[in-house]
């Protein structure tokens, strides 16, 4: 077993160490699907646990010889974009276990963050853009000034950027699930494309598309439809991989 720690939470090295023996039984589950995340209470303090699916055979030995694991970069990641004074949950620790020579379980602990709103809420029905158009502002000048520092979120979704409301009505906002990074130029087409996984109306995404251009001094209007194409590409692409699953899954049966 391989086992990092950031050494501020050298403490907590007895539990974090007896993760993967307690995972399965211990904890609260707070996700589950292809991953699962539980949350720990020890000593007061709220711990976030992220176990990933064992990779199939070829991702294991790419992620045993070859590239770094997801564990490994979220928490290499996350202790980046806190020096670059972007907010993440403070990286805790990760975990490699390897079974015939070969990567089988990762794990990467972080502090739970008291952040509980995501931007999953442009999307829901119900949804009044007008009372929530401070906030869309809010997120694409964020947007800019990541990219301004030369960091791009690959997985940018709605469910994956976290936000509170300040005291004075400005907005805080978090990065989770961090593991598909890049630190680079930002262009035009690049940042504004940057926007194409989230949700919402074409009055959010033109929002969004006015408020990032002004923020990094580029064309509003090239920017929109940058924007534009890119969320219209990103919902056909799903399409067709929902299509190809639904044709799959009856042979899949047999």
């Amino acid at each position: 077993m391989k086992l990092i720690i950031n050494p501020e939470f050298n403490s907590y090295s007895s539990f974090i160490e007896s993760i993967p023996s307690i995972f399965d039984r211990e904890g609260e589950t707070i996700y589950k699907a292809r991953n699962e995340i539980k949350i720990f209470s020890i000593n007061g303090v709220i711990f976030n646990v992220k176990s990933y699916k064992v990779p199939i055979l070829i991702n294991r030995i790419v992620y045993t010889f070859f590239r770094a694991t997801k564990a490994k970069r979220a928490y290499e990641y996350a202790l980046r974009l806190l020096s670059l004074d972007i907010l993440t949950p403070t990286p805790v620790a990760y975990i490699e276990e390897k079974q015939n020579g070969l990567l089988s379980h990762a794990y990467f602990i972080s502090l739970h963050t008291p952040m509980e709103g995501n931007l999953r809420l442009f999307g829901l029905p119900n949804n009044s853009f007008e009372e929530t158009k401070d906030l869309a502002i809010a997120f694409a000048q964020y947007t800019a000034h990541l990219h301004e520092k030369r960091v791009l979120h690959i997985d940018y979704s709605p469910g994956n950027i976290l936000y509170e409301k300040r005291d004075d009505g400005s907005y805080n906002f978090s990065l989770i699930d961090i593991n598909r990074m890049k630190f680079c130029d930002v262009d035009m087409q690049t940042g504004c494309a940057n926007f194409a996984r989230m949700w919402g109306s074409d009055q959010f995404f033109e929002t969004i598309a006015y408020a990032y251009a002004k923020e990094r001094g580029w064309n509003e209007k090239i920017c929109k439809k940058i924007v534009f194409e890119a969320r219209d590409e990103d919902r056909k692409q799903r399409k067709k991989k929902e299509e190809f699953k639904k044709k799959i899954r009856p042979l899949l049966k047999k």
